[in-house]
């Protein structure tokens, strides 16, 4: 039997992927926010971690 014919069987499965989509795309922009209004120095720190300059 395919995953399918278990899928069509469970009530109200078709919001799963819609809710799925929502949540993306609320994280998303939830991020996206976050990073245009973020301190410029914050993110030049952390941009910085891999190879901090005053290291030899």
């Amino acid at each position: 039997m395919k995953f399918i014919h278990y899928l069509e069987t469970i009530t109200g499965v078709s919001i799963y992927p819609l809710t799925s989509l929502m949540i993306f795309f609320l994280f998303f922009a939830v991020v996206a926010t976050w990073a245009f209004k973020a301190d410029k120095l914050y993110i030049n720190s952390m941009k910085q971690i891999p190879f901090p300059e005053n290291e030899n």
